[in-house]
C-alpha cells in the first residue's frame, strides 16, 4: 500500500505547479492526507493538509495563501495547487496518509508520527 505523488518540475519563481497525490489498492476517501516536503539537508517539514470528512485544511504559515489542496474522491486523488512558488519551496514533496490515531486532546495536524503509506516524493525546483 502506497501513495504516489507526481507533478514537480522545474519552474520559474512565481509560477505554479500541481501535484497530485494517487493511491493505489485502497481508497484515499477514509483517511486525512497531508503533504510534507525535504529540501536538502534539511529536516522534513509539514506543508499542508485535508480532512477525509468534510475536507477541513490547514496550511503552514509559509505556504498560506499560495498553495491549495483538494480532493476528488471519484478521482481517489488529492491535490496541491502552489502558485506564486518561491525558491525556497525547492523540495522533494510527499503525501502521505494519516493513518495512526491518537487522543482528541494530543492531535495536530499533520503529526508525522500518524502518517503512513508514504511514496517516493516529487522534485519540484522553483529557479530565481
Amino acid at each position: 500500500v502506497q501513495l504516489q505523488a507526481c507533478g514537480g518540475g522545474l519552474v520559474q519563481a512565481g509560477g505554479s505547479l500541481r501535484l497530485s497525490c494517487a493511491a493505489s489498492g485502497f481508497s484515499l476517501n477514509r483517511y486525512n492526507i497531508g503533504w510534507f516536503r525535504q529540501a536538502p539537508g534539511k529536516e522534513r517539514e509539514r506543508v499542508s493538509y485535508i480532512s477525509s470528512s468534510i475536507g477541513s485544511t490547514y496550511y503552514v504559515d509559509s505556504v498560506k495563501g499560495r498553495f491549495t489542496i483538494s480532493r476528488d474522491n471519484a478521482e481517489n486523488t488529492v491535490y496541491l495547487q502552489m502558485n506564486s512558488l518561491k525558491p525556497e519551496d525547492t523540495a522533494v514533496y510527499y503525501c502521505a496518509a494519516e493513518i495512526r490515531k491518537t487522543s482528541a486532546q494530543d492531535w495536530e495536524p499533520l503529526d508525522p508520527f500518524l502518517y503512513g503509506y508514504w511514496g517516493q516524493g516529487t522534485q519540484v525546483t522553483v529557479s530565481s
